[in-house]
């Protein structure tokens, strides 16, 4: 009983976490980028034969690997029913018509920055980054494209904003997870975040807005744009009145957000809707929609660029990203279970002595787990359970250490190539997270500016009866 709760030491969990580290930098290396899957799976068995070796029996890794799956479980079935509402939406006139009209209303100068809000409304409505980036962001893909904007760009500002909603929403997950982790009141985790997460949003439409000059009407293909109009029109029913009816389904996902109904449901409900509609109103059959769901939208329009936008999805397109994000969860859940991510952040808790230091330490230990855990309720989870006694003792409030768990935890998740947040929007947008990092702004704004108020002690607010400290701390 004693070898299944014996904890490696901070050298174990080191060398484990490394490993990792140097065989993504050696493939980098040898190859210009790493093959993730078989990266993990030989970081798993690197992890297990330490382990193994150190004293940790099989039953505890069993466990991890088991713990990680659960947690990937929800998040990889709902990726899966976004493959199959994709080639739902594109057959019921959907995306098409987003598409369609998009391009004729969208000004190139401002694509960007109204991709980075939609998203931002589309997400706060629905709660969640994966429903906007499987259905608004697939749109803003296809219509940059015609644009003659960069994917990458567009990726970038769509993240952005999907970040934003699913961080600031009183019905995302991670919000009210984050809130619970830190025993606080949602809506005062949610106020708290506004102080980081507004102006780095703020900041980022700039830069989008800054960036978006350089496209206007001049950077438009005209004779693109007219083949992709005509190859649309020319294959989906998109007069005013279809392209409304062809809204039902993202309106469905909106109300069952609202009404607090799972991302699962919602999913699966608008699919059958989209399906329905596609039956109904563009001519498509059950046999082909079956297809479509399952394998991906395929058309042949005569027009290349409308074939690249709308052949797509499909659940099996999926399971690339589901493979990855079920690998991903396993060894971050080996890593928690085993004791490895609390032999390391030990090691940072003698940090934490003042209130600029203990949210720095918080800041990057999220970090840390968020890239070798892949998950960022784990990052959440973890580090905010780890340090939230040491807010306590400095008699700061809660919503500080909640806020300071999605500054990092939340926002950091889409950057990590092998997360569960990097592979779906890799999966979903069809940009790889390197391509798009750099242009994903408010995911290390975010950060920055919470370790700006950390160092200057602004918006660092302590309990009534803790006054006294407070004024001390920022001196």
């Amino acid at each position: 009983m004693k070898d299944d709760i014996k904890k490696p030491s901070f050298l174990i969990s080191l060398l484990t976490v490394i490993f990792l580290f140097v065989i993504i930098a050696l493939q980098l290396i040898s190859v210009g980028e790493p093959d993730i899957h078989m990266t993990l799976v030989f970081s798993i068995v690197f992890t297990i034969l330490v382990l193994m070796k150190s004293g940790i029996k099989w039953s505890k890794i069993e466990e991890g690997i088991m713990h990680g799956c659960k947690i990937a479980t929800i998040p990889m079935l709902i990726l899966m029913f976004i493959g199959m509402l994709i080639p739902a939406l594109i057959a019921s006139g959907t995306i098409p018509s987003l598409i369609y009209y998009g391009l004729q209303i969208i000004n190139p100068s401002m694509f960007l920055l109204t991709a980075a809000v939609i998203c931002a409304i589309a997400a706060i409505c629905t709660g969640s980054s994966y429903t906007t980036g499987g259905t608004f962001g697939v749109a803003f893909m296809g219509i940059s494209i015609g644009l003659g904007i960069p994917p990458a760009l567009t990726a970038g500002a769509v993240i952005s904003g999907a970040v934003i909603g699913d961080k600031m929403s009183p019905l995302s997950d991670s919000t009210n997870l984050a809130a619970g982790v830190a025993e606080t009141d949602l809506f005062s985790h949610i106020k708290s975040m506004m102080y980081t997460t507004i102006p780095a949003f703020i900041i980022s439409l700039i830069l989008y807005g800054i960036i978006g000059m350089k496209y206007d009407a001049s950077s438009i293909d005209t004779t693109a744009v007219d083949a992709i109009l005509t190859g649309i029109s020319q294959n989906f029913k998109v007069t005013p009145l279809y392209a409304l009816i062809s809204l039902i389904p993202l309106i469905t996902i909106v109300i069952m957000a609202v009404k607090k109904i799972s991302a699962l449901m919602a999913m699966l409900i608008a699919s059958i809707i989209a399906m329905v509609l596609a039956i109904i109103t563009q001519g498509y059959s059950t046999t082909e929609m079956m297809s479509f769901m399952n394998y991906g939208f395929t058309i042949e329009t005569g027009v290349a660029d409308v074939n690249k936008l709308l052949n797509r999805g499909g659940i099996q397109s999926m399971m690339w990203t589901v493979s990855l994000g079920y690998l991903g969860l396993s060894y971050g859940g080996i890593l928690e279970k085993t004791g490895i991510m609390e032999s390391l952040l030990e090691k940072m808790s003698s940090l934490t002595k003042n209130a600029k230091n203990l949210i720095i330490t918080h800041i990057i230990s999220s970090a840390i787990v968020n890239l070798i855990a892949a998950s960022q309720y784990v990052a959440i989870i973890i580090p905010g359970r780890l340090y939230l006694p040491a807010y306590k003792k400095l008699g700061i409030r809660g919503d500080v250490a909640s806020r300071t768990s999605e500054d990092s935890g939340t926002v950091l998740s889409p950057l990590v190539p092998w997360g569960l947040c990097g592979v779906f929007f890799t999966g979903t947008l069809g940009v790889s997270t390197m391509e798009y990092l750099p242009y994903a702004f408010l995911c290390y704004l975010t950060p920055i500016i919470a370790i700006i108020y950390a160092i200057t002690g602004k918006f660092i607010w302590y309990e009534k009866n803790n006054v006294k400290k407070e004024r001390m701390q920022n001196v």
